[in-house]
């Protein structure tokens, strides 16, 4: 008989603490050899991390064919997420994305999806030669944010493609905007469609009080969780969870195409001890998160100029549900873009918040924050609005372009192509990604057709000194297009 093991067990640390104890002489990888063979990265990272940082072996599991006490830590994460089967990741949620698309499609087939989606959607799409049938999202125009697809919307899509394989969903978006999740999952299955899930941004929703629906929750097949986000995991981990419906020995062969042979044995540790942490404490963890977020709305909504929105804007569709340990916030009015109070806050203030783009401003709060960081937040938004506000005529709004998709992103990317200048591409078919990073939705995808819309946004986002990245050409003077 097994052993038993509960939340509060953690048994890919308990290996690693007995693995630390046991002396072991090192003739494998990594070459620094528990940090002997480089003192300067012992030193930086400290001793205990660099000893920890230790190869697969027969004590320690592996995490491309786990039989032991990786195949135990994904086990309890599978509980606690209320899945079927979790898979550890450690190439980020854009790994789990790849991996969930992969396993639903195959060249030639179709998957329905949001065009605000994160690039490592489109990605996958680009490796596996399936197409895209994008629903355009519905968009708020006064802060000029695209939300999530609504259900007529997505079930238009599921009638004129009834062979599509899937639907994908954000829960939430960057923003904090949720769908109808569970009556796409049901939309969805009465069509033998599977549903995915991008909750890059939802690890909390699985632990939390009065949040949105997590996908598992909803009925979902598959979702992508990165947990390092919002979760407490190292920076790079995160979670593929998967339904009953799923073959999960299937999806650990598709996973296993393109994740390392060499995982770190410090992100699935910090998986490990992030799960156990959520499951007993992330209650707590998030209504201390909810606390400081409420607080920051009331207090930043009274300056004037600047709205931090929130769940007064659901509308029971695309809106569907806020997530309100976002703390997203409408810059227009003040006269400034996002990415301007981003800089500011960054270069005047020494505040670095998570992004800022054409209208607006995301801060990540989470309960390691403390109440005089929040204060001091609120009142630089203040002070900036008051030294640097302006008039806001003429300031562009809209932060979604509904795309022309001409050829599929597979087929576009692989085309012979050439290279022209931006002012000289419209009309042309883009070849490559255009996109401000963060948060990493494409203005442009491979296969879509360049309009004089798109340049102009691309230039105002240039202007305003937005991280504008995806191109061959980094200073993005010039496009690749289809010749």
């Amino acid at each position: 008989m097994g052993k038993i093991l509960t939340q509060q067990n953690a048994p890919l640390l308990e290996a690693m603490q007995e693995h630390k104890l046991n002396r072991i002489v090192r003739f494998d990888v990594p070459g620094h050899k528990g940090g002997r063979g480089n003192r300067e990265l012992a030193e930086f990272l400290g001793e205990t991390c660099v000893r920890m940082d230790v190869n697969s072996m027969k004590n320690l599991d592996n995490l491309c064919h786990p039989v032991s006490v990786i195949k135990e830590a994904q086990e309890l994460a599978a509980q606690a997420f209320g899945a079927e089967n979790a898979f550890f990741i450690v190439c980020g949620a854009t790994g789990a994305s790849q991996a969930m698309i992969l396993t639903a499609c195959k060249a030639g087939e179709k998957l329905i999806m949001p065009r605000n989606v994160h690039r490592s959607a489109i990605n996958a799409l680009v490796l596996n030669g399936a197409v895209p049938v994008y629903v355009d999202p519905d968009e708020n125009r006064e802060l000029g944010i695209p939300l999530g697809m609504s259900y007529e919307a997505v079930e238009k899509a599921v009638l004129e493609n009834p062979d599509a394989k899937a639907i994908l969903v954000n829960n939430p978006t960057y923003y904090g905007v949720c769908a109808d999740i569970n009556g796409l999952a049901e939309l969805a299955h009465s069509h033998g469609m599977m549903l995915l899930a991008d909750e890059a941004h939802g690890t909390h929703f699985y632990f939390g009080e009065e949040m949105p629906m997590s996908a598992m929750a909803a009925g979902a097949d598959m979702a992508s969780v990165s947990i390092h986000k919002t979760g407490g995991s190292l920076t790079q981990s995160a979670m593929l969870l998967c339904g009953k419906s799923v073959n999960a020995d299937r999806v650990r062969q598709i996973i296993n195409l393109t994740q390392t042979t060499s995982a770190s044995y410090l992100l699935m540790v910090s998986l490990d001890l992030a799960r156990r942490n959520l499951a007993l404490n992330g209650r707590d963890m998030f209504r201390k998160t909810m606390q400081f977020t409420d607080y920051a709305r009331e207090e930043i909504n009274q300056i004037g100029g600047y709205y931090a929105y929130g769940e007064e804007l659901c509308n029971g569709n695309s809106f569907y549900a806020f997530d309100k340990t976002k703390l997203s916030i409408h810059t227009r009015n003040t006269g400034l873009a996002g990415i301007e109070v981003y800089d500011l806050l960054r270069d005047e203030y020494g505040i670095q918040i998570e992004f800022g783009d054409i209208g607006n401003i995301l801060a990540i709060v989470t309960a390691g924050d403390r109440e005089l960081e929040i204060e001091r937040l609120i009142s630089s938004l203040a002070e900036i609005k008051r030294l640097y506000g302006k008039d806001p005529t003429g300031m562009l709004s809209s932060e979604y372009i509904a795309p022309h998709v001409e050829l599929a992103p597979q087929q576009a990317f692989y085309a012979v192509q050439e290279s022209v200048k931006l002012r000289e591409s419209e009309g042309r078919v883009c070849c490559e990604f255009v996109m401000c990073y963060p948060p990493g939705i494409p203005i442009l995808a491979p296969g879509e057709r360049i309009t004089n819309d798109i340049i102009d946004y691309i230039c105002y986002a240039k202007e305003k000194g937005c991280s504008l990245t995806g191109p061959q050409d980094m200073s993005i003077e010039t496009l690749c297009v289809v010749k």
